[in-house]
């Protein structure tokens, strides 16, 4: 029988493999419970979708006139296939089984002439088309579909979009937002929970005062799990499927990759099926090369993506430079001008290599710019 391992990483972390966030739960479940819009940001891969997940299960257990609708857009390219994906999500988000759905497609979207095939015992197979010279006529039904079912239905919804700055990739982009706040902040019995994996994007989104979604709810920043959390999160986990680690030793786990929420579980998930029952920091390290090893072919494919400045500029962050644009530092590593650093730096922030919070730039992934440092420059 397979041992199943007490960390997970990768996929959404249920109920029992949640860390944490108590702050962030309250108020996310608070917002949800009063209907308050709420945009959370940070960095990919510190469980943002995991937290949503969470949240909305205790809401609607607790709460059975709350509907939480999901939608992941990161394959969403076009206005027309947002529109479609928004109406499969709410119609089965408010329905139980098929025979509703198919009742609530032609109820509130009769004019739209909806095509929907299903499979009876399978809920999830449902797809939904609409013909694109419907939708231009009928915009205005699909963005207002959510507010129109609860009214309807006499319930609340909870509409969480995730990977949202999908948006900025379509046609006419402002002009596509202007439109979805239009109508979004009209709705009394809808919320919007929006989020997704690149920061940079959001923020210029919902923080910049000339874009549409400027102040349109509550923005939730997330922040690193405490190390000490983590130490007795790791702890716990060990001892409840009979092994051991001291809890300096958990937090030292913890502390080797920065704290980032993903790399946490894979690296105790690693350091775990390396212990018969005491693990002791010999076994994190060796995880820990194991993990780093495992990645290299991805780090040595990532680094032929980049230029030679843009390699420059990455060694200059990870020997610990901050003043780039200062003419020692130009010249140092090759940058070329203070410009060209602006640039630089410009298009590693598009690509998620590095994040800037309150001026520091610093390499998103702990594990990335380790390998940097003692594997592909070998600084001491």
């Amino acid at each position: 029988m397979k041992e199943e391992t007490p960390f997970v990483f990768g996929r959404i972390a249920d109920t029992k493999n949640f860390t944490d966030r108590e702050t962030e739960r309250k108020r996310l479940y608070q917002n949800f419970q009063s209907l308050v819009n709420t945009i959370i940001i940070s960095p990919r891969r510190w469980g943002k979708t995991s937290l949503v997940k969470n949240v909305a299960q205790k809401v609607t257990v607790e709460n059975k006139d709350i509907k939480i609708c999901t939608l992941d857009i990161f394959n969403v390219k076009t206005e027309t296939e947002f529109y479609v994906a928004l109406a499969q999500a709410i119609l089965q988000a408010t329905s139980s089984k098929w025979e509703e759905l198919a009742d609530n497609a032609k109820q509130f979207l009769s004019h739209l002439l909806p095509k929907i095939s299903f499979s009876p015992d399978a809920i999830s197979e449902i797809s939904f088309g609409i013909g694109w010279e419907k939708q231009t006529q009928n915009v205005d039904k699909i963005l207002d579909l959510a507010e129109t079912i609860a009214k309807a239905k006499n319930i609340n919804i909870v509409v969480c979009i995730d990977e949202f700055q999908s948006v900025n990739e379509f046609a006419n982009p402002q002009a596509f937002q202007r439109k979805l706040r239009s109508h979004w902040q009209q709705h009394q019995h809808v919320s919007y929970c929006l989020y997704g994996s690149k920061r940079h994007m959001l923020l210029d989104i919902f923080s910049n005062p000339s874009m549409p979604f400027y102040k349109f709810g509550d923005i939730l920043f997330l922040e690193k799990i405490n190390n000490a959390v983590w130490g007795k999160f790791i702890q716990k986990r060990f001892r409840d499927t009979g092994k051991e680690i001291s809890k300096d030793d958990a937090k030292m786990l913890a502390e080797l990759v920065e704290n980032h929420s993903y790399y946490v579980q894979q690296l105790a998930q690693q350091a775990w099926l390396r212990t018969d029952q005491i693990c002791d920091k010999s076994i994190i390290m060796d995880a820990y090369e194991g993990v780093k090893n495992q990645l290299s072919l991805l780090f040595v494919g990532l680094i032929e993506s980049l230029t030679n400045k843009q390699i420059d500029f990455l060694k200059a962050i990870v020997s610990g430079e901050t003043a780039l644009s200062s003419q020692e530092i130009l010249e140092k590593y090759k940058l070329g001008t203070s410009a060209n650093v602006i640039k630089i730096r410009e298009a590693l922030l598009s690509k998620e290599i590095i994040d800037v919070n309150a001026q520091v730039i610093d390499i998103q992934d702990p594990i990335f710019k380790i390998w940097l440092k003692t594997d592909y420059f070998k600084i001491k």
